[in-house]
């Protein structure tokens, strides 16, 4: 059973939310949760919150479903980062001028899904 999260409008730059994401992707989902806790980066909270938000997502799912919950079996499926609105500030600068400084927002999206079981496919 899949299960998403998402945190918007989040104020760490794209570029440096992805290096964080790329850390993560295609990893077990209490691993990422792991890595994420102990990197350096400062983008690497809101995207450790979200993924805990995506896990929580999928119990409440199974528990919806009446499903047996695993997660140890939960796999960071996709996980990508997107750009948001740019907040647009204005800085003093040297002989009356003033330069422009971009705020960059992101979209962090991750999605967990159980391991896929390649056993039962031979094709």
């Amino acid at each position: 059973m899949e299960a998403k999260a998402q945190a918007r409008f989040v104020r760490v730059t794209p570029q440096k939310a992805r290096r964080v994401v790329d850390l993560i992707r295609g990893k077990q989902a209490s691993e990422a949760v792991a890595v994420l806790k102990f990197a350096p980066q400062a983008a690497s909270e809101p995207v450790r919150k979200v993924v805990e938000s995506a896990i929580a997502n999928a119990r409440v799912k199974a528990d919806r479903a009446s499903v047996a919950f695993d997660e140890q079996e939960l796999v960071v499926r996709e996980a990508f980062v997107d750009e948001g609105p740019t907040l647009k500030r204005f800085r003093p600068r040297a002989q009356g001028r003033a330069n422009r400084i971009l705020k960059r927002t992101s979209h962090i999206t991750v999605v967990i899904a159980p391991r896929e079981n390649t056993k039962g496919s031979a094709r």
